[in-house]
């Protein structure tokens, strides 16, 4: 394939890229329970998640134990800042709130959290086909004592909400050639402090 080729791809994926906003600004939100949840805090409703904001993020994240899960997050920690200053941003995963925290202080996250416990929440809004509990993302607008989800995503190798893929594609590497790991420390052949009780 030449350049020319390449360049008219990126070309038409860009214009697809602003239809599909235009879509999700379109989209006709739907009313959704005010799910409550377990912060580090202690119990907390979705209403009170929104804060400052009339818009909310929920970043569904399937635990600690998911390496593609910890990837995305790791990527969009980045930009906490930057959507903070428009909606505000939960990550929310089936793990407890101290299990929460420990990994995301290991990880550097600065997202606030919220555990829904594989509940009401997980089970109504994360579902998908034959999955209990799928990565992904949802938007949710507040109206009074009202809550309305507006859109929603998953995620997987690939897709639109991690740039890695593109990056790695650039490469020539797809994503069945490679695979998330929670760090890519190697241990030396030969230590110079022994080697004794060495994790990799």
């Amino acid at each position: 394939m030449s350049q020319a080729q390449i360049q008219e791809i990126e070309s038409q994926i860009f214009e697809l890229g602003k239809k599909l906003r235009e879509l999700h600004q379109s989209t006709e939100p739907t009313e959704v329970p005010n799910y409550e949840f377990e912060t580090e805090f202690g119990q907390s409703t979705m209403l009170e998640l929104f804060g400052p904001h009339d818009k909310l993020l929920l970043i569904h994240n399937m635990g600690q134990g998911c390496r593609y899960c910890t990837l995305w997050a790791d990527g969009l920690n980045g930009f906490v800042p930057h959507l903070e200053s428009a909606l505000s941003v939960v990550l929310v995963s089936k793990d407890s709130p101290d299990v929460q925290r420990r990994f995301a202080n290991s990880r550097g996250w600065r997202f606030r959290l919220a555990s829904h416990g594989g509940g009401a929440y997980m089970q109504e809004q994360t579902k998908m086909d034959d999955y209990d509990d799928m990565p992904g993302a949802a938007t949710y607008e507040r109206r009074g004592d009202k809550i309305f989800r507006k859109n929603g995503c998953i995620f997987g190798p690939g897709d639109l909400y991690c740039p890695l893929w593109n990056l790695l594609g650039l490469a020539g590497l797809g994503e069945s050639e490679w695979t998330p790991q929670f760090r890519y420390w190697t241990v030396p052949e030969t230590m110079e402090d022994g080697g004794q009780n060495v994790q990799d």
